[in-house]
C-alpha cells in the first residue's frame, strides 16, 4: 500500500494554486512537499493546516493506493 496525495494536487489546481503557494499559505517546507510528492507520510498537523486552507477534509486529500507498495 502507498500513499497517494492525488485529492491534494487536484485540489491545488482546482482552487488555481501550486506548491509553493501551498508552501507559503500553509507555512510547510519544501521538505514537506518533496515527501507529498513522493507519497511518503507526512505529520497529520501538516494534513490538519492544509484542510483548513483549502475548507476540506483528509479524504479529499489523501488516500491509500493498494495497488502500489
Amino acid at each position: 500500500m502507498a500513499i497517494s496525495y492525488k485529492g491534494l494536487w487536484k485540489l491545488l489546481i482546482d482552487n488555481n494554486m501550486n506548491k509553493t503557494d501551498l508552501m507559503n499559505e500553509v507555512k510547510i517546507s519544501s521538505s514537506t512537499i518533496a515527501k507529498m510528492s513522493k507519497g511518503e507520510p507526512v505529520s497529520m498537523l501538516v494534513l490538519e493546516r492544509i484542510c483548513e486552507k483549502l475548507d476540506c477534509d483528509f479524504g479529499d486529500i489523501i488516500s491509500i493506493d493498494k495497488k502500489k507498495q
